[in-house]
């Protein structure tokens, strides 16, 4: 399979990438162990991670989620920022001065439309209209606990530098880290780390899909369906010819690119003509062009769907992600820190509940033992698409993924819910915060390993690279999930 990464410029780049390692045992930073600061924190990541998953707040309305996450780290010292990139609930906060910039993102939101109690069976909760199917509580806690244990870790040795954590909302479709990139908050960041909760442990480098998402919202006239629909014209009419056209475009876009939806509003009585219906469609490519050329023919059967109905129809771009660019120099180093680490261990107790989630996952079910394991490094194309991707175009970028959920959980699930909630999903954080703050010394300490991050970084956007955002010029839709 061809990916969608760029190649290094030379020979000796790519001689440098690959021939770097980490700091040697006898060359090691002093000071306390690392790994021991998060250690310490373990009763952080568990109260904070538990918080925002009860919180459970969709995109760009995690109120409670980022006023807690604010609140810890300005308890610890940081200079905290709030309601930057014109979004109320993106931050970000700083501690340290002079050095290099080390950047941690942690995200917030939750996904609407799904939820599920910590327990290992289904069991939706009544009244509560989202869920962190995506573990996102858990990468706010997790980073938050990496942040502060570097901060220790500079206050205690004394080495000049600043970290920073990046509070970054709605990144389930809301795009924030786009608006904070183009903002250029990340221009003067040396590197930026983050991570992800997942069924298994890595470091390799995976890139993403470049997306766009928008709302088509068609107008028709209502009408009495029985007495007189020769008056009406069917806005959800109007939807469903497009979504057949779009579904026939299937057979005709790149194999590695998708695109879905789900109709929004349809109607709300069979005996009424509905003059109003929106469908809301992402599509995904590896690149952004493949993207663009798709969102085209996307538009021309929206046209084509309002043309043969008689109905109108116009749309709003809600988001847009470039593609992840992946950077080998620092994806071996944290593959090299995520085995020191190792991965999630479980108790007796914590098997068993494992155990029932993994009946309910069938064929899909992995070794419960893999969830111990890290997976061998490689470079691939992941199918997901992220804004971290926007980052990864501001300033070298790497990512770490740990076992926070049942080994063949999918993300988006109620399975994935419940181990977010649950002990399995705060080990893999605290997994998750080791990895990164391993990294985060070895990157204050090590300029030889910035420079070639960096080289590898400029090589691969090339020297005519100019950013472009998939969101054009709009503003954050603040509302987007209301």
């Amino acid at each position: 399979m061809k990916l969608p990464v760029a190649t290094f410029a030379t020979t000796a780049l790519a001689a440098l990438v690959l021939s770097h390692t980490p700091l040697a045992a006898d060359s090691a930073p002093r000071g306390p162990d690392p790994v021991d600061l998060v250690a310490a924190e373990q009763d952080r990541t568990v109260r904070v991670a538990r918080a925002l998953w009860e919180f459970a707040e969709v995109g760009y309305l995690e109120t409670r989620s980022t006023e807690l996450l604010q609140s810890e780290l300005a308890a610890e010292g940081f200079r905290v920022e709030a309601g930057i990139a014109d979004i109320p609930t993106a931050f970000v906060a700083e501690w340290g001065e002079g050095g290099p910039v080390i950047a941690i993102l942690a995200e917030m939101d939750a996904l609407p439309g799904i939820n599920q109690s910590d327990s290992p069976t289904r069991d939706p909760i009544e009244g509560k209209h989202a869920g962190h199917a995506c573990g996102h509580n858990l990468f706010g806690a997790g980073s938050l606990t990496a942040a502060i244990a570097v901060k220790n870790w500079l206050e205690e040795t004394g080495t000049p530098g600043r970290i920073r954590l990046y509070g970054t909302p709605a990144e389930e479709g809301g795009s924030g880290k786009v608006y904070m990139t183009r903002a250029g908050l990340f221009d003067d960041v040396d590197i930026a780390i983050h991570w992800h909760g997942d069924d298994e442990n890595s470091a390799a480098a995976r890139t993403s899909l470049a997306n766009r998402s928008g709302k088509f919202r068609f107008t028709g006239l209502s009408a009495h369906a029985a007495g007189a629909p020769e008056r009406g014209r069917s806005a959800l009419d109007g939807v469903e010819a497009m979504n057949m056209m779009a579904n026939m475009m299937h057979e005709h876009i790149p194999q590695d690119a998708r695109m879905h939806y789900v109709i929004t509003s349809g109607g709300n009585a069979p005996n009424v003509v509905p003059d109003y219906a929106e469908v809301f469609y992402y599509v995904r490519a590896p690149q952004p062009d493949g993207v663009e050329a798709i969102w085209q023919r996307l538009e021309n059967a929206a046209r084509g769907g309002a043309m043969g109905t008689g109905t109108s129809v116009e749309w709003e771009v809600i988001h847009g992600n470039n593609p992840l660019l992946v950077n080998e120099t620092l994806a071996r180093v944290m593959d090299a820190k995520l085995r020191e680490v190792g991965g999630v261990e479980y108790t007796a107790e914590e098997r068993a509940w494992a155990e029932k989630i993994s009946e309910s996952l069938g064929e899909a079910a992995l070794p419960l033992e893999s969830a111990a394991e890290v997976q061998p490094y490689g470079k691939s194309l992941g199918y997901g698409s992220t804004d971290v991707g926007d980052v990864s175009w501001a300033t070298p970028t790497v990512g770490v993924r740990t076992a926070t959920w049942v080994p063949g959980t999918s993300a988006h699930s109620w399975q994935a819910v419940a181990a977010s909630g649950n002990s399995i999903g705060f080990k893999g954080a605290q997994v998750a915060a080791k990895a990164m703050t391993l990294m985060a010394v070895e990157l204050f300490t090590d300029k030889e390993l910035r420079d070639a991050a960096r080289a590898e970084f400029e090589a691969a956007r090339g020297p005519d690279y100019r950013y472009r955002s998939l969101l054009g010029d709009r503003e954050p839709p603040l509302d987007y999930r209301k």
